[in-house]
């Protein structure tokens, strides 16, 4: 899990600084599609992150509450955010 959460956290800092460049292309009225690319390679991180944390939600969390009974249909469910996310 430990990995996990150093992987969370560098993809949070590298969207972060996305955005942070952004602001500034924003700020220098740069050409609105150099922008636009910009905002959807960030949404296309911010995407990765949440699909493993919702991820590392049902294989902890929820097998938790659950227990191994529910193990199969939480993969199940995995396997589907992992086609929509």
């Amino acid at each position: 899990m430990k990995g996990d959460r150093i992987t969370t956290k560098r993809l949070l800092n590298t969207a972060r600084g996305q955005i942070e460049g952004i602001i500034k292309m924003v700020e220098e009225n740069r050409y609105c599609i150099d922008i636009s690319n910009q905002i959807m390679a960030c949404q296309a991180i911010l995407t990765k992150v949440n699909r493993e944390v919702l991820r590392a939600h049902l294989e902890n969390c929820v097998i938790d509450a659950c227990g191994e009974q529910g193990k199969e249909k939480i993969n199940e469910i995995a396997q589907v955010l992992e086609k929509l996310l």
